[in-house]
């Protein structure tokens, strides 16, 4: 794994959250999209937009936008999220966050016709401040769905690479595709920052091959979470 030099200025910040009562956040794939819809349209320092759920209706065209973070990576698991993000404006990450939680949250319980807390608090959010765990994050967050086919990518010892590769290619609900070269939800990613880290698609797959079959490269969640 080759060593990754921190940008002196950005504080990076590990977000997830899960279901209240580890429930399912995503009940189909038109909620994964509204999800990643939200990750974009949030994303603003203007006030959120009202939604009507069957229009999409949100910001006018004329609106520009101003970010209140860099997301760098994220990922979409049944019931919870991981994100990487770094704030573009004071307080921006968790401003960001109380936009995200409680607009999808809405949406949520309107489709499904239920009432009270969707997520399990107001998040967790972990400062990266070794480069050691820096060096994983990005990868740990892309990783993630192999819990659900090749749950031993997290000890090193996945022996069906070429399975577990396709399989992580065919999953949508991350920024994976779109740091390998397939585009995927591009607009959600501002990807400069980790497209050094990754340096080509070539390279960041070579570290993914590496970190889920050589044990001594292999991530534990402890670490990380």
């Amino acid at each position: 794994m080759s060593h990754i030099v921190k940008s002196t200025y950005m504080e990076l910040w590990h977000v997830l959250n899960r279901g209240v009562d580890k429930r399912k956040t995503f009940m189909e794939p038109a909620d994964y999209v509204r999800f990643i819809h939200d990750l974009y349209e949030f994303n603003d320092t203007a006030a959120a937009p009202e939604f009507n759920r069957r229009t999409h209706v949100g910001h006018p065209m004329s609106h520009i936008r101003k970010r209140l973070v860099d997301i760098h990576a994220w990922c979409l698991m049944r019931n919870h999220y991981h994100l990487l993000l770094s704030a573009r404006v004071e307080n921006g990450v968790s401003l960001f966050m109380k936009k995200l939680n409680m607009g999808y949250a809405k949406y949520f319980n309107q489709k499904y016709d239920r009432t009270g807390a969707l997520w399990q608090g107001k998040h967790k959010k972990i400062f990266i401040e070794r480069d050691a765990h820096f060096i994983y994050i990005p990868y740990y967050i892309h990783l993630n769905p192999l819990d659900y086919a090749f749950p031993q990518w997290r000890t090193g010892e996945v022996r069906d690479v070429s399975k577990a590769l396709i399989y992580l290619s065919e999953y949508r609900w991350s920024s994976h595709l779109d740091y390998l070269g397939t585009k995927n939800f591009p607009s959600v990613i501002q990807p400069s920052f980790l497209s050094e880290t990754f340096e080509t698609p070539t390279h960041y797959k070579a570290e993914i091959r590496n970190i889920i079959t050589r044990p001594n490269l292999g991530i534990d969640s402890a670490r990380i979470e």
